[in-house]
């Protein structure tokens, strides 16, 4: 509390020096500031050699000193970069977000669930999946969801790998993979 007592005193004195500078200057004399020399020696020149600002004009620097010290004003000028204000671990919007469309292109890839892969067809496996909507959709490598599209099907391992778009500054790429497996790993080791 003491340090901030002695910072509001300097910043307050600062201000009140540069005003009786600015003040001089419009007037078209120089500005009559004691130097390092005299500052500390009492004399009948020190005394008096600042002229005293306007009542409203210092009363008003006090304010805002407070008012900064205190925190009750701040502004932040973000110049392009992200608001440090805003917490990482909040969901982020995905770029294009506002009303999904309908079926298993608007669902999220951690609403779906994987319940099968056929391998019978000729232009690859298939993955059969479980909706947020309770309905079943089959799905090609390169298929849509509303975050991310599946990569690559592998019917031998029993697995799906989605690549998630991400729009998190912590990450270094703007994506990560999502791999859903068809067996959890106790049934695996049966």
């Amino acid at each position: 509390m003491r340090s901030r007592r002695i910072m509001l005193r300097s910043f307050l004195t600062v201000a009140v020096l540069s005003l009786a500078a600015f003040q001089a200057a419009q007037a078209g004399k120089p500005a009559d500031v004691p130097d390092s020399k005299t500052a500390n020696r009492p004399s009948s020149s020190n005394f008096g050699a600042v002229p005293e600002p306007e009542s409203g004009t210092l009363d008003q620097i006090k304010q805002e000193g407070e008012a900064v010290l205190t925190g009750t004003h701040w502004t932040y000028d973000s110049a392009g970069r992200r608001d440090p204000f805003r917490s990482l671990i909040e969901n982020v919007r995905i770029a294009g977000e506002g009303e999904r469309p309908v079926g298993i292109a608007g669902m999220l890839i951690g609403e779906v669930d994987l319940v099968g892969i056929i391998d019978n067809s000729p232009k690859g496996a298939i993955a059969f999946m479980n909706g947020s909507d309770n309905r079943g959709y089959f799905m090609r490598t390169g298929g849509e969801l509303f975050d991310g599209k599946i990569v690559d099907i592998d019917r031998a391992a029993g697995r799906v790998v989605f690549r998630q778009r991400v729009d998190d500054p912590r990450e270094i790429k703007p994506y990560r993979d999502v791999i859903k497996m068809l067996y959890s790993s106790m049934e695996e080791g049966r």
